[in-house]
């Protein structure tokens, strides 16, 4: 019961990581000093996708199975092939899936600078002598 237990909260942490990694960029634009770990959640989404590395949580989470005496696919499978791809898009999609992950983050990155190379009305910029 208990490996049970921490294979879901596993899982809810894996898929709020997902979903910041997603919409992180957007909420900087009212908490700005949150871009900074948005930045570390980007460049490890990346590592995972690019690098092909096993993220921790995945780890983990076939480390709970195992614990909880489950065996097989779902102690083989990374966390997106088993809970996003088939499920959420066709698995024949994923390649524009992730250009549009990335599409969404860059957007959200863009909308999170404009106000810093735009200058406001209210705040014009100097002129220099």
């Amino acid at each position: 019961m208990g490996y049970r237990l921490l294979t879901t909260v596993i899982l809810v942490v894996h898929f709020g990581f997902l979903a910041y990694l997603l919409l992180g960029g957007f909420v900087a634009w009212r908490w700005r000093w949150t871009i900074w770990p948005h930045l570390a959640a980007a460049g490890w989404g990346m590592t995972v996708v690019v690098g092909k590395v096993v993220c921790p949580l995945t780890h983990a989470e076939h480390w709970s199975r195992r614990r909880a005496g489950e065996t097989g696919a779902a102690t083989t499978q990374g966390f997106i092939d088993r809970y996003v791809e088939g499920v959420i898009y066709p698995e024949q999609f994923t390649a524009l899936a992730q250009l549009l992950l990335a599409l969404t983050v860059a957007a959200s990155w863009a909308g999170f600078l404009r106000p810093l190379l735009r200058p406001s009305p209210e705040h014009p910029p100097r002129r220099r002598l």
